[in-house]
């Protein structure tokens, strides 16, 4: 199932708060979205009981990783800003961790201030769309609170990253953002860098599937983990002709191809589905 050219060399843990996350084996992060803005429907939570559902459902179905953000980054989106996202997001951190001592929170934003606030609130995890682009402190941030960072790739801001983007090779650009990304982390004393490629995020349906057909090259040539955010995206139901809210068994299709492209993370709306696809390949990895 794996193709001979993808590493077999296994990603070393993550330390998330003193809790080490071992990548050996594929892991599933589950999204909630503490906002109304959101492009699919099923994801949007009204409330911190609403918040607690989710957390408790995606935790059951085997989600080693909650995403946890007040942001909508779909191209277009209202733009919120420090002080709301922290009014959003500081009281649904501290009810999950409440709830669920254990759980290893990541959070959605790419504001140092917010990412700070809510580390010490007991999230594990920062997840920055922008990696740093939009926020000149997040990484020095971040090195600071010695917490894992995933940097993704996008091309232009969620305002207008969807007009009209253009490489002369998506891959190798992609590619070469974050190993300069890398650099700059490991300066700034990150230790726990996990690279995204940024699916959907500046990218056309032509770009996401060459990304994704040569994902395995990101842990090849990077040697760090590598998360995939591809869950109901327009690749998906653009391709289709569906909507989101159909676009379940597209995402679980993309998800076994990342696995065997060698992804570690999933970033998934239905954790269930990706559990198992995650399963059934590791099934077969050992067969």
């Amino acid at each position: 199932m794996k193709p001979n050219h993808i590493s077999t060399t296994p990603p070393p843990a993550i330390n998330c708060r003193g809790q080490l996350l071992s990548l050996a084996t594929p892991v599933v992060m589950g999204i909630i979205n503490v906002t109304e803005d959101s492009f699919y429907e099923g994801s949007r939570m009204h409330g911190l009981h609403q918040v607690l559902e989710k957390a408790g459902q995606h935790l059951q179905e085997g989600a080693a990783i909650l995403d946890i953000g007040a942001q909508s980054t779909r191209p277009g989106a209202v733009v919120v800003g420090e002080d709301e996202e922290i009014h959003r997001l500081i009281p649904a951190i501290h009810a999950i961790m409440n709830r669920y001592p254990q759980a290893i929170i990541s959070v959605d934003t790419w504001y140092a201030a917010v990412a700070e606030k809510a580390i010490l609130a007991g999230a594990a995890i920062i997840n920055d769309i922008s990696a740093g682009d939009l926020d000149a402190e997040m990484i020095n941030v971040a090195g600071k609170l010695q917490v894992p960072y995933i940097a993704m790739h996008m091309q232009g801001k969620p305002a207008n990253m969807q007009h009209k983007p253009q490489y002369e090779n998506v891959v190798t650009e992609v590619l070469d953002y974050l190993k300069h990304k890398l650099v700059q982390c490991r300066a700034a004393g990150i230790k726990d860098f996990i690279a995204d490629p940024g699916f959907g995020f500046g990218k056309t349906l032509e770009h996401n599937y060459a990304l994704l057909k040569h994902l395995h090259l990101f842990y090849d040539l990077l040697g760090t983990p590598v998360l995939t955010g591809i869950s109901r995206k327009s690749m998906i139901y653009k391709l289709l002709d569906i909507t989101p809210a159909e676009a379940l068994n597209g995402t679980t299709v993309l998800n076994t191809i990342a696995l065997q492209q060698g992804t570690h993370i999933l970033r998934v709306h239905d954790v269930k589905a990706a559990v198992e696809a995650v399963r059934i390949m590791e099934k077969m990895k050992g067969n």
